[in-house]
């Protein structure tokens, strides 16, 4: 559990009663968008609260009113769920600007320019971003908040998401080390080794991270490596 002077209020208010948990901002938002996440890494204290600012616990009668349960767990993960996560000004600005992030680097990386063919500079979207007054919900799930960031942005960028089959042979020299890279940072459709050591594969990569692959596979293999556009996908 984090200590109390790190923790912030989750409340949840419903059939009018009121109901609150102490829990470490950052960890809550993980944990409500789904988040691999332990409940006792999120909250301060084992306890649902009427008000925990004067330590008045929530009653049993209430909580069964409302959650037909008194176990913590069950209750506080209702909480954080479906309740508002109270943040201080600071708080609440570092993780719009962590998020607004993720999101600029995502476009970049997984869409294009379709009358280029080439990747939107982050710094592009983000002065697209400014321009459409583009807002970011720190507790809004990131697909969604990818997808309405992308609906605004279409009327000031040309933006196509596009992901490229790539076929590649990588010499026997590398192909371990490389194979390594490859497996974690692509998708692999399919693969073979040969009996000389190489390895042979079809990949799917963004097609915004085109020339950061060319670079990673020139760096892996010397630039030995044999590498093939096959088409894009859409």
């Amino acid at each position: 559990m984090i200590p109390l002077d790190k923790a912030v209020v989750a409340r949840l208010e419903s059939h009018g009663e009121k109901f609150e948990i102490l829990v470490d901002p950052d960890e809550a938002v993980i944990f409500r968008q789904g988040g691999e996440i332990d409940l006792e890494d999120v909250v301060a204290a084992l306890n649902v609260f009427e008000n925990a600012a004067h330590g008045k616990r929530a009653s049993d009668e209430s909580l069964m009113k409302v959650f037909s349960t008194t176990e913590f767990p069950v209750v506080a993960r209702r909480i954080i769920e479906k309740g508002e996560i109270h943040l201080t000004a600071d708080q609440r600005r570092h993780m719009i600007a962590e998020k607004r992030k993720q999101v600029i680097t995502f476009i970049s990386r997984n869409a294009i320019n379709p009358q280029t063919g080439h990747p939107h500079p982050p710094h592009r979207i983000e002065m697209a971003m400014e321009e459409a007054r583009v807002n970011i919900d720190p507790f809004k799930n990131f697909d969604e908040s990818v997808k309405e960031t992308v609906k605004a942005l279409r009327p000031l960028l040309p933006i196509r998401f596009e992901e490229l089959r790539i076929a590649i042979r990588i010499p026997a020299d590398y192909a371990h080390r490389a194979y390594g890279e490859l497996h974690s940072g692509t998708v692999i459709e399919k693969e073979e080794w040969q009996k000389d050591g190489s390895w042979i594969g079809v990949i799917r990569i963004p097609a915004g991270i085109q020339g950061e692959f060319y670079g990673t596979v020139n760096r892996l293999t010397k630039g030995e490596a044999e590498v093939k556009v096959l088409d894009q996908v859409y």
